[in-house]
């Protein structure tokens, strides 16, 4: 069961697109494009944004990362500028 919040009637595209309005992405939060699970429920269509892959994967190789730290003010020390 889903409790409404707001309602609201958009566009499907020639290219079947559509425009999320600025107040539902308000309300969900949504900065940036995200990708988004697609779900046919009842005859109805569920949009639920999805998480980032990147963020998905924050951590996740954290054991395999280099332990050393890298000063970034002397970052230009260590690139290898010979094959530019």
């Amino acid at each position: 069961m889903y409790i409404i919040i707001m309602d609201t009637t958009i566009t499907i595209t020639q290219q079947w697109q559509i425009y999320i309005p600025e107040k539902i992405r308000e309300l969900l939060d949504l900065v940036n494009p995200v990708q988004a699970k697609l779900e046919v429920k009842n005859k109805s269509l569920v949009i639920t944004p999805q998480p980032s892959t990147v963020l998905r994967l924050a951590g996740k190789y954290k054991a395999l990362a280099a332990k050393k730290r890298i000063n970034l003010d002397k970052i230009r020390e260590r690139i290898d500028y010979s094959q530019l």
